[in-house]
């Protein structure tokens, strides 16, 4: 199967690690985290899991609501996701475990880890594109949104992947907040870093993949 290459898993796998130590600088830095790992860090925060098994559940939660939304059409392929989000749960906690030494002493050097984890979150994201294989739960559960909007009421602008993509993450940081408000009586996980990293890591993605993907996927091929 095209998918399971043996190339391509290595450039999946490299990709989810340089992810998941984007996440945990971020984690760090204080500032929020970004939007995708939103609500499984708030989750985190509220109870005695880790960033990984929540992120773990939340991301199983998201491979259900792509069954609940397509049934019949469910693709049994994409279970796929289940493992690779299972390895990128691991990968989270191990992430946070090799960070657990960085800090900061002021809210400059703060600022400094949210951008240095954009940038390295984008270049995992070029690593996940460029190996052309399993997609992580979040992106997979946009496009099945996207792809079910348009089959129900035809092809609009509003919904290609771009504008379905900014609609999710708004929900997932809503929910963080309502959670911690709820919980910690508070809005917790979510801050000003969250927002730059919304803002900020497509375009850097856009700047970075005419540099990384072409070799990538020569390597791929």
């Amino acid at each position: 199967m095209e998918l399971l290459a043996p190339r391509r898993l290595l450039l999946l796998f490299v990709g989810l690690v340089i992810m998941s130590f984007g996440i945990a600088l971020s984690v760090r830095s204080d500032l929020g985290t970004t939007t995708i790992s939103s609500l499984p860090y708030v989750l985190s925060l509220i109870s005695a899991l880790s960033l990984g098994t929540a992120t773990i559940l939340v991301n199983s939660g998201l491979v259900f609501l792509q069954f609940l939304l397509l049934r019949r059409r469910f693709r049994p392929i994409q279970l796929l996701q289940l493992p690779v989000l299972l390895v990128f749960g691991v990968l989270n906690d191990i992430a946070l475990w090799a960070t657990s030494w960085v800090g900061y002493a002021g809210y400059w050097q703060q600022w400094v880890l949210v951008l240095l984890a954009i940038v390295v979150l984008a270049v995992g994201i070029v690593f996940q594109i460029a190996a052309r294989s399993i997609m992580l739960a979040g992106e997979a559960t946009v496009l099945t949104i996207a792809t079910e909007l348009a089959r129900v009421f035809g092809e609009r602008r509003l919904f290609v992947f771009g504008y379905v993509k900014i609609a999710f993450d708004v929900v997932l940081v809503l929910s963080a907040v309502v959670l911690g408000l709820a919980f910690a009586g508070q809005v917790v996980g979510v801050r000003e870093g969250t927002v730059a990293a919304a803002l900020l890591i497509g375009f850097c993605v856009k700047r970075l993949q005419p540099v990384l993907g072409p070799p990538l996927e020569r390597f791929r091929r």
